[in-house]
């Protein structure tokens, strides 16, 4: 017995109607997403896909780092994606909270200092979105005929708006 328990019950409940053995892995709307972590975004679904259609990266703020890049140059030249899609949303942590806010936070709920961390904030969501845009846009081996474009996700709403 586990604290995993519920989660392998439910995934044998998942494994009887599994649909996707033998997939080709590769992207069948030609679509990565690069999006937040945050749990109220649904990355497939916000787009009407379903698995298998999209590549999908996450992490605190849909920022294009590094590890974001790598992800996407494979996308694109061994996983047929042609549209780049970044998607950060409103009411981020990241976004909304300075970087000695969230060490605080963090500090406060780990009962040890936490000011060595950093989180990368995200001063101006506006500002950084266009700049990630631009930085797969001009990446090297990110060609020039696929689409890049930058979305901001409202989770209230649920509604996508194109900014880049």
């Amino acid at each position: 017995m586990s604290n995993f328990d519920d989660l392998l019950a439910a995934n044998r409940d998942f494994a009887i109607d599994f649909k996707l053995g033998g997939f080709d892995g590769v992207a069948h709307a030609g679509l990565a997403i690069v999006t937040c972590m945050d749990s109220r975004i649904d990355p497939l679904g916000m787009v009407g896909l379903a698995p298998g259609d999209a590549k999908i990266f996450r992490n605190p703020g849909a920022r294009v780092d590094s590890a974001a890049l790598e992800a996407l140059v494979l996308a694109v030249h061994l996983l047929k994606v042609d549209r780049i899609i970044i998607v950060p949303h409103t009411r981020c942590a990241v976004a909304s909270a300075s970087e000695g806010e969230l060490r605080a936070r963090v500090s406060e709920s780990a009962g040890q200092d936490a000011s060595w961390q950093t989180f990368h904030v995200i001063e101006d969501q506006a500002q950084a979105l266009a700049e990630d845009v631009q930085k797969v846009r001009s990446h090297p081996l990110i060609p020039d005929n696929v689409e890049v474009g930058g979305f901001l996700y409202d989770v209230d709403t649920g509604l996508l708006t194109q900014k880049v």
